[in-house]
């Protein structure tokens, strides 16, 4: 079962990645809005998240991070996790994904102080250039 639900979730995560790499955000207006943005005007902590997966996708690193630099730094805290949990298996020890407490307070706290310094017009640079 365990290999079955990988696979499964391999595919999708495969789907989503290559509609994104296909699809510009940018200029196709599919995607969904951020409703905390429509309704506020605010940027909340995730706006740009899909326009940082495509320029990631297409190797534009400094463009991702312009869009959006807590994606980029939490895609790559997950991928530390992920190996982390993958090397656990590889030698064979008992290999829990467990996230300790701190650091998912600490997450938050990086989370909303992105969100408040984005919005603020001194920090313009954190929010999602159009």
């Amino acid at each position: 079962m365990p290999l079955f639900a990988g696979a499964v979730l391999a595919f999708v995560m495969g789907g989503a990645l290559a509609f994104v790499f296909f699809f510009n955000p940018s200029t196709h207006g599919f995607y969904p809005e951020c409703q905390f943005h429509r309704l506020t005007g605010l940027n909340c902590p995730g706006c740009g998240a899909t326009r940082a997966l495509y320029a990631l996708l297409h190797g534009e690193f400094g463009a991702a991070l312009r869009d959006n630099g807590l994606f980029v730094a939490s895609l790559a805290l997950a991928g530390a996790l992920g190996g982390r949990f993958f090397i656990q298996k590889r030698r064979n020890a008992r290999a829990v994904f467990q996230l300790p407490l701190k650091l998912v307070w600490v997450y938050l706290m990086a989370a909303l102080l992105f969100a408040v310094l984005r919005n603020l017009p001194a920090f313009w640079f954190l929010s999602p250039q159009p």
